[in-house]
């Protein structure tokens, strides 16, 4: 199987990191071995300072701490997003230790509060699907740069 990256356009890197640190529970990726910090390894292969944010060290980059999961590189692009994802996350929060779904009676309040929790952070409420005959309830949400994803 091939290992994967998945890559998320942005502005901001320095503002994404912690922001999705924090959603998915991963952490910031350590620059390459030889390396202090991200932005002294950009300019080691080429990149020129003046594309490089120097408020910070570079960092650009998310792991899975367990592994598991993808590594994220936050892409500095020059344009705005315009149009809706055509591919978003669908985060299952609302789920025990196991892995398996709660009731919905006890996943509603949890997804609920883990989106205000985000929405502290940055994120922007986009839709609510409540729909408890059907056992749903999922929360639509934006990234601080505008980028789809829900919590279910």
């Amino acid at each position: 199987m091939p290992r994967m990256q998945l890559v998320i356009d942005c502005h901001d890197a320095a503002t994404l990191v912690p922001f999705w640190a924090e959603v998915l529970g991963y952490e910031p990726s350590p620059p390459p071995v030889g390396f202090e910090t991200w932005n002294a390894w950009y300019v080691s292969v080429g990149v020129s300072e003046d594309e490089l944010d120097l408020t910070g060290d570079g960092t650009d980059r998310l792991i899975d701490p367990t592994g598991a999961g993808p590594s994220i590189w936050f892409q500095p692009v020059p344009e705005d997003k315009t149009l809706k994802n055509r591919l978003h996350l669908d985060l299952y929060v609302g789920i025990d230790e196991a892995g398996v779904r709660l009731p919905f009676a006890d996943r509603r309040p949890v997804v609920r509060a883990r989106a205000d929790r985000l929405i502290e952070l940055g994120a922007t409420e986009r839709r609510v699907d409540d729909a408890p005959e059907h056992e749903r309830y999922a929360v639509g949400l934006a990234d601080p740069e505008g980028n789809e994803f829900c919590l279910v």
